[in-house]
């Protein structure tokens, strides 16, 4: 019997020392993303903004939005509108897709890929001094 309580009771902790974990990364993630926005806010930019000038800016073609879908962590419609707001501040351009007449390709126009330049180095001080402490 006594056996059995002490098994039931290293489950327990085990458990919780997951939802511990878990817990700390989800804080860890929020405090990262409001120290993201507060820099970036200053460059005209929020974390998501950066995320998809990074993704842009990785490969010197243009990515169709569902393989920008892919590699952040943004619904489609919150992304769509993302992209419309960074093409409305002439920071990306949408093209039809050659392959796929109903397909469009985001791409970094030079405004963009200047401001990415720019605050690519912001951007790795903050994952720097959140991440490596």
């Amino acid at each position: 019997m006594i056996l059995c309580y002490g098994a039931r009771m290293a489950a327990k902790n085990a458990e919780q020392g997951l939802v511990d974990q878990w817990r700390d990364i989800l804080a860890l993630h929020a405090r990262t993303q409001c120290e993201l926005d507060r820099v970036l806010h200053q460059h005209g930019l929020c974390a998501s903004d950066f995320e998809v000038l990074d993704v842009l800016a990785g490969d010197a073609c243009a990515y169709r939005v569902q393989e920008i879908s892919e590699r952040v962590h943004l619904s489609q419609s919150a992304l769509s509108r993302l992209i419309a707001r960074l093409e409305k501040d002439e920071l990306v351009e949408r093209t039809m897709c050659p392959e796929d007449r109903r397909g469009v390709r985001v791409g970094l126009t030079d405004k963009g890929r200047s401001l990415h330049g720019e605050v690519l180095p912001v951007q790795r001080a903050v994952l720097t001094r959140m991440l490596t402490a």
